[in-house]
């Protein structure tokens, strides 16, 4: 079985580009499914009045123990940017987590 995603847009109505590139991003994180079932993303446009927005995204792991493992923000002008950064940390933040399981 794979990892599921909840994606929730805040203070826009979301689109299906960001969609499909949160959806390419979790394939990444498909070799650390027996350590991660779930995970929520969220898409926040923070300056919708201004000239452009500044999104700011954030990742929250739920494990196969039930843990919340919350991935630090990242943010910017590009929201699919923004997306890829927050997979990369997801990603070491998983891989740090695999290689303390097999020294224990």
């Amino acid at each position: 079985m794979g990892i599921g995603m909840e994606i929730v847009y805040l203070g826009f109505p979301g689109a299906a580009q960001l969609e499909a590139e949160a959806g390419v991003q979790l394939l990444r994180l498909a070799r650390f499914g027996a350590l991660v079932s779930t995970c929520h993303l969220a898409i926040e446009a923070m300056r919708p009045d201004h000239a452009g927005p500044h999104y700011d995204v954030r990742l929250d792991l739920i494990t196969s123990a039930h843990e919340f493992r919350p991935i630090a923000h990242c943010s910017g002008e590009d929201a699919e940017a923004a997306i890829r950064g927050t997979f990369d940390l997801a990603e070491q933040e998983l891989e740090t987590i695999a290689a303390r399981a097999r020294t224990h």
